[in-house]
């Protein structure tokens, strides 16, 4: 069960820096090339509509977890 909770620790950890990662490419993508700054600022908001699933996804977990356990 420790294995699975570490694994689970570093599913999200991986998911908020691949995020990070995401956004800051865009907006990097968004200054260097002003042709296609609407199809980055779309890209951009894709990934923090992610982030916001990821993250309540997670909280709902927790939060079964918690009260089944």
């Amino acid at each position: 069960m420790d294995l699975l909770k570490e694994m689970a620790d570093a599913l999200i950890v991986i998911i908020r820096i691949g995020v990070l990662m995401r956004v800051v490419f865009c907006f990097i993508k968004m200054a260097s090339n002003e042709e296609e700054v609407g199809m980055y600022k779309k890209r951009a908001k894709h990934a923090a509509v992610f982030y916001i699933l990821a993250e309540s996804i997670w909280l709902i977990r927790d939060l079964v977890l918690g009260y089944y356990a």
